[in-house]
């Protein structure tokens, strides 16, 4: 099973910073931003997560819960946060559940090699649990802001493109 626009996000558990587990009921009753990015400590990945960090103060404003993922694992994902300052949890997905879940691994190329990795995403969750928005093939510059507009929209009420 996987997620797609207009329907509830299925069930999972996942591992995050901060000793927690997260599930589709606990984040329910906010808005959530979920962003997938391939590795911890690169320029892009850290540029994305210091967006959100950045804009951490306007997604709460909006009632938008931002959580991070990659394959990562936790020990990672605790330096990587407190590296940068990150006011919002990272998950591990070892495993690739929710990598699988929400369809981001993807084969890739690097230097010339083809691998399969997570494909920059990010997903917005409404607070019933329904995901009501995607974005695929992530360019980092202006994302962030684009993600925001989209959160405050939503909590707005106002109907997303």
């Amino acid at each position: 099973m996987s997620v797609s626009v207009g329907q509830p996000i299925p069930q999972f558990t996942a591992s995050a910073t901060g000793d927690q587990t997260l599930t589709p009921e606990e984040l329910k009753g906010q808005q959530v931003v979920i962003y997938f990015y391939p590795k911890d400590n690169t320029p892009g990945c850290t540029t994305e997560g210091q967006g959100f960090r950045d804009h951490h103060s306007a997604f709460e404003a909006a009632n938008t819960r931002v959580i991070g993922v990659s394959r990562d694992g936790l020990k990672a994902h605790e330096n990587f946060r407190a590296k940068h300052d990150f006011p919002f949890h990272l998950i591990s997905d070892k495993d690739e559940t929710l990598c699988q879940l929400f369809e981001v691994i993807k084969l890739k190329k690097l230097y010339g090699k083809e691998h399969m990795g997570i494909e920059r995403s990010t997903f917005l969750i409404d607070s019933e649990g329904t995901l009501v928005k995607e974005w695929r093939k992530v360019k980092v510059p202006g994302h962030v802001d684009e993600v925001l507009a989209a959160a405050q929209a939503l909590h707005a009420g106002q109907p997303l493109d």
